[in-house]
This record gives structure tokens, sequence and C-alpha cells, in this order.
């Protein structure tokens, strides 16, 4: 496999408003590090299911490491889905709805437009 290196430029200034995101993964990153510092419950719950793992007699201790391969193994196409839907923003749901909406009924509505008719403003 070659090692191919791809290198973006980022321009200064402001970013034109349909300029899609581009992600780039690092296949060579051996290390991932969770900051749960501001996530108790996430955190409480990670602990708990630690906890749960290492009521046994025998074996070596379970890591997260072992909990994270574990349910990475069992996503489903309706978890990413749902994985996907949680990162949106409120305003990205709107800008979604606006598309739509254009692509369904042929128009080409700006977001002023698109709200105005929604909420039936006059």
């Amino acid at each position: 496999m070659d090692n191919i290196e791809i290198d973006i430029v980022k321009k200064r200034g402001r970013k034109p408003k349909n300029q899609k995101k581009e992600v780039v993964i690092n296949k060579d990153q051996t290390k991932f590090f969770v900051d749960l510092s501001n996530e108790k419950e996430s955190l409480s719950l990670i602990f708990n299911f630690l906890l749960k793992c290492n009521e046994k007699d025998y074996g070596r201790p379970v890591l997260f490491k072992d909990l994270c391969l574990y349910a990475i193994s069992k996503l489903t196409v309706k978890d990413i889905e749902k994985i996907q839907e949680k990162s949106l923003s409120e305003m990205e749901k709107v800008h979604r709805q606006l598309d739509e909406f254009n692509k369904k009924n042929g128009t080409n509505l700006d977001m002023g437009a698109y709200l105005i008719k929604k909420l039936g403003i006059n």
C-alpha cells in the first residue's frame, strides 16, 4: 500500500457559504484519546461497565479498549445513521430541511424565504 500524503492548504478569511467540510482520516494514527471530563454520565456508564466486566475470577482485566472494540463490531447501519444525526447542529438540521424542500419542490429558496413560508409569515 502506498503512503499518500494529502496537504490541504487552508485559506484565511471567510469560507464560502456552500463549501462542504472535507474530512481527512489519518490511517497511520494508532492512539485515540477520549476526554470525558465534562460528561459525568458517560464516564459513570463506562466505569459501571468496566466494573461489571471485571467481576470475574480468571483472565486479565477488561480494559476500556476491549469495550470499545467489542461495541464497534456490533454497530449497524442504523446506529451509524443515529450517530450522524446526533452530530448535526440545530442550524444544520434547518439547512438540511431547506435543501430537501428545494429538491422536492424544484425551487431555489434561500433560508429567509423558506422560513417565511414554513412559519406562515406574510
